[in-house]
């Protein structure tokens, strides 16, 4: 539902796809707020807050149910719901990466798991948490959907591109990757070809994971603001059935972002 009826469709548009950012300002000082002309140096404060919120909800949950774990069948809801999800998990880490590594398991767990929790903002109503910010914290802006922030889903995906480095690294050592990156996949005596496609290749793994992952949710975010700007009784009709083809899509794409994250690590301690 529109805030702030002062605002045009366009000004409530902008007003709720801005973060809520911290910069620097000409005179030196800093800026919160509309950090969108702030430079590169700029911490979007909504998405870290809501990205450590969620991930000491999901640390706090695994937590208490690893506590209550036992040998017996599990008693309750919310314990069967975490050990549905470490053996989903578990299986498919089974299933794509054939190494030793006692990192990669909980590794995938906590990116689906933080993920999800990152997509299931999106289903909350697009006014209640910005007005809450405004009325109670008095912050002009508050973006809540960390998958709708391209800093938050490059810097994951950057995370596990340095993990797939480092895995590279520990399983052929300094020498063999560089050997590696020179005469694959076609021999030593093609090596400028091997480079370029080495450094395409690598590339190209944590961009489609960033904008995949950021595409589906802006989108799904913006046709949220769009159901918002209607008439009240229109949005009801329009907003249910797209929160539950949401509901569908908020996993799946997780489950994306997990499995190529243990198909690239799996690769990258595979020989050519």
């Amino acid at each position: 539902m529109a805030s702030g009826g002062e605002l045009t469709p366009t000004g409530y548009l902008n007003h709720h796809l801005t973060n809520l950012g911290m910069c620097e300002a000409e005179d030196g000082g800093l800026i919160v707020g509309d950090c969108t002309n702030g430079g590169f140096w700029t911490l979007n404060l909504d998405t870290l807050f809501v990205s450590v919120a969620l991930g000491v909800l999901f640390c706090f949950f695994m937590w208490r149910m690893a506590k209550r774990a036992s040998a017996d069948v599990p008693n309750g809801f919310m314990l069967n719901l975490a050990e549905v999800l470490v053996d989903f998990v578990d299986q498919q880490a089974n299933d794509i990466y054939h190494g030793n590594s006692k990192l990669v398991r909980p590794l995938a767990l906590t990116i689906f798991l933080w993920v999800i929790l990152w997509n299931f903002m999106d289903i909350i109503p697009v006014d209640l948490l910005p007005w809450v910010a405004h009325n109670v914290f008095h912050l002009e802006y508050t973006k809540v959907v960390p998958s709708t922030d391209l800093s938050a889903t490059f810097g994951l995906s950057i995370s596990v591109f340095l993990l797939i480095i480092f895995f590279n690294l520990k399983s052929k050592g300094f020498g063999g990757t560089i050997k590696e990156v020179f005469s694959a996949p076609f021999g030593p005596a093609l090596f400028p070809a091997n480079v370029v496609l080495r450094i395409v290749e690598e590339v190209a793994k944590p961009i489609s994971l960033a904008l995949r992952l950021f595409g589906n949710f802006y989108a799904a975010e913006m046709i949220f603001l769009l159901i918002a700007l209607l008439p009240w009784g229109a949005q009801w009709f329009l907003s249910v059935p797209w929160a539950i083809f949401h509901i569908i899509v908020i996993p799946l794409q997780a489950y994306i972002f997990m499995v190529l994250t243990l198909v690239y690590i799996n690769m990258a301690e595979d020989s050519h």
